[in-house]
């Protein structure tokens, strides 16, 4: 049960955090990926950093975290162990995996954290995009094994 409540209580920090610094608006992820508004903002709209600033600060946490975790000794406060990952290589199913998430991030803006923390507030694009999600998330699952 600590465990569910942990995982509760970091799902709403992190939406809050989403909500908060303004990522569950697609068009300020769109702004940040419009890489063109660095130099012609009046043919294509202004670049806006704030996201670089958000993946900054994410970044700097997370650097952290594995810098002092995983120390010999040391255990998870709710685990036996740590899970932390052990491959390595990059192949076809990473690259692939990546370009379509990539290319749903700049066709809407959501990716799947806001996109679920948007559906309290967003409208009917978010809904169907988590439902878009949801079937590519099972198509893998099923024709990928």
């Amino acid at each position: 049960m600590r465990k569910l409540l942990v995982a509760a209580l970091s799902g709403v920090l992190f939406g809050f955090g989403l909500v908060l610094s303004g990522m569950t608006q697609p068009a300020k992820v769109l702004g940040f990926l419009n890489i063109a508004g660095l130099w012609d903002a009046s043919r294509f709209g202004s670049w806006d950093a704030s996201l670089a600033f958000v993946m900054g600060g994410a970044l700097c946490v997370t650097l952290l975290a594995f810098a002092i975790t995983p120390r010999a000794g040391r255990k998870p406060w709710l685990a036996d162990t740590f899970q932390l990952p052990t491959r390595r290589d990059i192949d076809a199913r990473l690259v692939i995996g990546a370009a379509l998430f990539g290319i749903g991030w700049g066709l809407v803006g959501y990716c799947p954290g806001p996109a679920l923390a948007s559906l309290l507030t967003g409208g009917q694009d978010v809904a169907v995009f988590v439902a878009a999600l949801v079937a590519g998330l099972w198509a893998a699952r099923k024709f990928s094994a």
